[in-house]
């Protein structure tokens, strides 16, 4: 299956935003997901992670599929407003599509020392959420084994972000631009 193929025919764009909500991150197409899950796993089979960590809410179901196929558990990272006064591994992010601050945590006992771990997510746009939660596997004691994407868009540096710190990034389906209100798949 052509992840790819499916983003450039389904996706839609308002403003600077993919949208593919009607099969990937609102409503979920199980077939494509698994999909996309197997191609995840897959690529990242030989680092043999031991955990896949991601983000509430969308990518829950990405991190879900590719965990069956490797076969791993999946800690998402709960999004919060304002400041907590809970036992975890915390970071600031701004959102971009929102506007607004939240923190990522991931509670201390989900997150062993010495683990192998996937990240996990269905976009890949400025970064600042998956390099927030590279930081938290980093600072649990963990190692971040890559970054995996089903979706980015090269133009907004979220990569460069992330490989400065020397993080392996790859995604499935990369859009190099906008034109005509729709999304130009770079690897198509």
């Amino acid at each position: 299956m052509d992840i790819a193929s499916i983003v450039a025919e389904r996706g839609r764009v308002s403003g600077d935003l993919v949208l593919v909500d009607d099969f990937l991150n609102h409503r979920v197409d199980p077939v494509i997901i698994d999909e996309i899950g197997r191609q995840i796993a897959e690529h990242f089979s030989d680092l043999a992670p031991d955990l896949i960590v991601t983000a509430e809410a969308s990518g829950i179901p990405p991190a879900m599929a590719t965990a069956r196929h490797l076969p791993v558990p999946v800690v998402y990272a709960k999004k919060y407003l304002g400041v907590g006064d809970r036992h975890t591994f915390a970071r600031e992010v701004v959102s971009p599509t929102k506007g607004v601050e939240y923190r990522v945590e991931v509670a201390r006992r989900a997150l062993e020392p010495g683990g192998r771990t996937l990240i996990v997510d269905d976009f890949l746009s400025g970064g600042r959420t998956a390099e927030a939660l590279g930081q938290i596997v980093e600072e649990s004691g963990g190692q971040v084994s890559g970054f995996a994407f089903v979706i980015e868009k090269q133009f907004a540096g979220g990569r460069t972000l992330l490989e400065a710190h020397d993080w392996e990034v790859w995604s499935l389906v990369e859009i190099a631009g906008i034109e005509d209100g729709k999304p130009v798949i770079a690897n198509l």
